[in-house]
């Protein structure tokens, strides 16, 4: 029996919206892989109020990442009073659907200690006079700081501790009816998503593109999205054959394997002779394809 694997990619001009490609690049992979609507996962960042729309038009259910503080002051108050612990997910209810609110310590843990770099580096720049009133803004740590008077700009340290209600806090907004606990831990699977982008930019160097010519751009995208399929077929056959590496570990084993080639001095003909491999090297050489 032969198993035909089937992959597929998509090319929009830079200036295209996303907008007007997620709904159309979602339609054609169902059409290509003959399924039904999918349950889409995505980050916060990457998707608009129009495309949480579309989605909700076009009836595809969705997980994505919550912004906890940009929600209104009604439903922030409604997330404080959950009182959430580790391991029991609670939620309230959100314009796009289910706000599932989780806890984690460890992740408390970072944010306190972000906000803390945060502190000290506004206390270094106000000790030394470098920040103004055009610095009083919403973005990053700058919202700890307040204006007195008319130039006069310190730290709203009030401010400072009442954020740290939020440490530990993670959000996600569906409009499934999975269970809490189901919907965090399909979100959590989003680091492949963050792997495969990672592994395309920098070990396959999708991006940036050096071409001006539409073929020469779709040629060195085919060539990079096919490396990545190789890539992953990598993966799966280190996982069948049992090897604990990872493919960016056994592809550096590959490349120290040492091969010697000789020529036979009566019949002239020529031999390869691969040196001695390491254990490794050779569970990586018997590996059944």
């Amino acid at each position: 029996m032969v198993i035909q694997s089937v992959i597929k990619y998509q090319i929009f001009e830079g200036n295209t919206s996303e907008t007007k490609t997620l709904i159309p690049v979602l339609e054609a992979f169902q059409k290509k892989f003959d399924i039904g609507k999918p349950i889409i996962i995505a980050d916060a960042a990457l998707l608009s109020q129009k495309n949480i729309d579309a989605l909700q038009e076009d009836g595809y259910e969705y997980i994505l990442g919550g912004r906890l503080k940009n929600e209104t002051e009604a439903i922030k108050t409604k997330i404080i009073a959950l009182e959430v612990e580790e391991g029991k997910p609670k939620e309230v209810e959100s314009k796009n659907g289910r706000l599932i609110v989780s806890f984690s310590p460890k992740r408390a843990h970072n944010d306190k200690k972000n906000r803390e770099k945060g502190l000290k580096r506004l206390e270094k720049r106000v000790g030394c006079g470098k920040l103004s009133k055009e610095h009083i803004n919403n973005r990053g740590y700058n919202k700890y700081l307040k204006l007195s008077g008319e130039v006069n700009v310190s730290i709203d340290y009030e401010k400072y501790k009442a954020d740290g209600v939020w440490d530990g806090l993670k959000g996600y907004v569906t409009n499934t009816s999975l269970p809490r606990n189901k919907v965090i831990e399909n979100y959590s699977q989003l680091w492949q998503v963050e792997k495969a982008f990672r592994i395309s930019k920098t070990d396959l160097r999708i991006r940036p593109i050096y071409h001006r010519l539409r073929n020469r751009i779709e040629a060195h995208i085919c060539i990079c999205f096919s490396a990545y399929a190789v890539y992953k077929e990598l993966e799966w056959l280190l996982k069948n054959n049992n090897i604990d590496l990872s493919a960016e570990k056994a592809i550096n084993e590959i490349k120290e394997i040492r091969q010697l080639r000789y020529v036979l001095p009566k019949s002239q003909h020529v031999r390869t002779k691969i040196l001695k491999p390491t254990e490794r090297q050779s569970q990586l050489l018997a590996m059944k394809i």
